[in-house]
């Protein structure tokens, strides 16, 4: 008999020491197309909250782009991949103020990790990051994580920090990935297209019909979409570590 999903969840959530919160650009600018500052403030609470009750958190958070892009007053709308690259730089230094402002106010501090995929293929790499974040951890500091969007290609052209945060999970050992985007989770159908679109509540095994479900992301702020949601996951579970995919605009 299959367990409720509540059941799941509280079932998964007793075994978890450690978690990676992915926070997706959506999330960050409420849909529109700056950084929304009553999101920060919602997400430090939360984490400061769970922080205090014994947990750890590594945040891979996007946004550098979303932040930045309006400041490109000489160009309309970033579209090259330079152009994007620039906004990222101008943006980053937004993304950690906003952070570091609203973890101060619940007395908890930051620290700014940029990664790139290369770096955590190379075991040198690979183990000088670990002993970071784990540094940080020890001393109680939040690492958020980020692409290093100024200088890479890969992740701004095709990606999404949704396999970044399946990486870091990987890497820092935690017992859940939870993915904060603007979707309640994965549907049956398109929730844009269908009104009575089903929530699948618990996917147990990704299949290839599981990831035909998932569709490219259509917004102008996110760029990985669902489908590279379920290919964290996937991820993450050849280790045995379960993700969670959650509405990130609900408050608490």
């Amino acid at each position: 008999m299959k367990k409720d999903s509540l059941v799941v969840r509280e079932e998964l959530l007793r075994q978890v020491k450690r978690v990676v919160v992915k926070i997706g650009s959506n999330v960050l600018t409420a849909g529109s197309d700056v950084l929304h500052k009553e999101v920060f403030r919602n997400i430090a609470k939360n984490i400061s909250s769970i922080k205090k009750d014994g947990y750890e958190a590594i945040i891979v958070s996007s946004g550098a782009v979303a932040a930045g892009r309006k400041s490109l007053t000489c160009i309309e709308q970033p579209v090259s991949i330079p152009q994007k690259q620039a906004s990222a730089a101008i943006g980053q230094v937004r993304l950690m103020r906003l952070y570091e402002d609203c973890f101060n106010a619940h007395g908890d501090h930051t620290a700014q990790v940029l990664l790139t995929h290369d770096a955590l293929s190379d075991r040198k790499k690979f183990l000088n990051a670990r002993n970071t974040l784990f540094t940080l951890l020890h001393c109680g500091i939040i690492p958020i994580i980020n692409e290093n969007d100024s200088v890479v290609v890969d992740e701004i052209k095709f990606g999404d920090n949704d396999i970044l945060s399946a990486l870091v999970t990987n890497l820092v050992d935690a017992d859940l990935l939870l993915i904060l985007t603007d979707r309640d989770g994965l549907y049956a159908q398109d929730p844009q297209c269908c009104e009575d679109a089903v929530l699948i509540k618990v996917v147990e095994k990704i299949t290839k019909e599981v990831e035909n479900l998932a569709k490219g992301s259509s917004s102008s702020a996110g760029t990985g979409g669902m489908i590279s949601k379920v290919d964290a996951a996937k991820k993450v579970s050849i280790y045995g570590i379960p993700t969670i995919v959650v509405n990130g605009n609900t408050k608490n």
